[in-house]
């Protein structure tokens, strides 16, 4: 015998609405899950700090930790631990210090690049010039931001890059407008810088290890090239266009 519902038409009445809400509240769809805002995050991008000043990673990290996309997994204070940090952390996004210790930052992007591409460079530094922006991009860097640029800009730069686009900041890229190229080729370079300290030609070539007749023809060669005088004056016209940067 049934024993189903026992009250009276008007009670019915009350009660079915009440029933019917409470099941569509609970209806489940086959192969349906509950979708919250946390599941609709992706993965957040990781990112190694490289930057041997401790006050300048504190300040990168304390800006870029307000973002909910972005994971600082690692912060290391040289560039000789780049590759290995960058493969044991698996970061995405590499933010190097252009003038930090150790092996060149240039030389660390080539090899994050050979060796990791999945870790994209964005390069930090307090100068634009078209050499040095150039011989980043050369070497594998996918973006240049100004050290103390707006946290938020400096995370929307990593964002971009970690999409494959290439970024410059602004600020930076109409800086560098401001400095020709150099006319300067590398020999002519090494030993304009290994000149700067005032030493003889003896020293100077002996810091680069080469003879003295050919550290007197580069710099006659520099001096030529950059429409100076003297030595003095071929050095002081390359440090102010920015050609003896390294």
């Amino acid at each position: 015998m049934w024993t189903g519902w026992r009250g009276g038409a008007d009670d019915l009445d009350r009660k079915i609405p009440n029933r019917c809400s409470a099941q569509i509240s609970r209806t489940h769809f086959p192969g349906a899950r509950t979708v919250t805002p946390e599941a609709r995050l992706p993965d957040p991008i990781r990112l190694l700090l490289v930057d041997d000043q401790i006050l300048s990673r504190g300040v990168l990290r304390n800006g870029l930790a307000r973002e909910r996309d972005l994971e600082i997994v690692a912060e290391i204070n040289r560039t000789d631990d780049v590759v290995a940090a960058a493969k044991r952390h698996r970061a995405n996004v590499a933010l190097l210090d252009t003038a930090g210790p150790g092996t060149a930052s240039l030389a660390v992007t080539s090899e994050l690049r050979t060796l990791i591409p999945e870790c994209r460079v964005v390069m930090l530094t307090t100068y634009g010039r078209p050499i040095h922006l150039r011989r980043g991009l050369e070497a594998g860097a996918k973006g240049f931001a100004l050290k103390g640029c707006p946290a938020p800009q400096l995370a929307d730069a990593v964002r971009r890059v970690h999409l494959g686009l290439r970024v410059v900041d602004a600020n930076l890229a109409a800086e560098s407008l401001q400095y020709s190229d150099t006319p300067l080729n590398h020999e002519e370079t090494d030993t304009l810088r290994a000149a700067r300290d005032g030493g003889s030609v003896a020293m100077i070539a002996r810091s680069l290890h080469v003879s003295e007749r050919v550290v007197r023809r580069r710099l006659w060669s520099a001096i030529g090239k950059t429409g100076a005088r003297t030595r003095s004056d071929a050095i002081h016209t390359a440090e102010h266009n920015g050609w003896l940067l390294d």
